[in-house]
């Protein structure tokens, strides 16, 4: 098992990894609209949601896998007036290999963020990476 760090002072804080990789697969932590360089996040739910998808998709390059093996994704939306003008940002990102979804309205940690993207991925060929991690 392998653990995968954004470094952001989230993870340290309260201690979790942005992702663990197994024999299988990928397991995406909650990921968020912060730009964890900066520790900034817009105002915008749509902007939220592309700078999440650009935070998992380092977790997931770090872990040799892509949005295509994705098999599940949960967002975490705070306002349900917001899901309309996330859907396109979704589709954006996993509309080409769909994985099986799940939105929930959901009170979140802070009153900043307005959707938080929790992903799995499937491993495509793990033998591949046996003695690599």
């Amino acid at each position: 098992m392998r653990r995968i760090s954004s470094n952001s002072g989230f993870e340290k804080a309260v201690g979790y990894s942005r992702a663990v990789v197994d024999d299988h697969y990928v397991h995406v932590s909650g990921t968020t609209g912060f730009d964890y360089e900066t520790m900034t996040i817009s105002d915008d739910p749509a902007e939220q949601a592309q700078q999440a998808f650009a935070n998992i998709a380092r977790a997931l390059a770090a872990a040799r896998v892509s949005f295509a093996d994705l098999v599940r994704v949960t967002y975490y939306i705070a306002d349900a007036d917001d899901y309309e003008a996330l859907t396109p940002v979704f589709r954006q990102h996993l509309g080409p290999h769909p994985p099986a979804a799940t939105a929930l309205i959901a009170k979140l940690i802070d009153p900043r963020i307005k959707i938080e993207i929790e992903v799995t991925a499937r491993r495509p060929n793990p033998m591949r990476h046996a003695g690599t991690e």
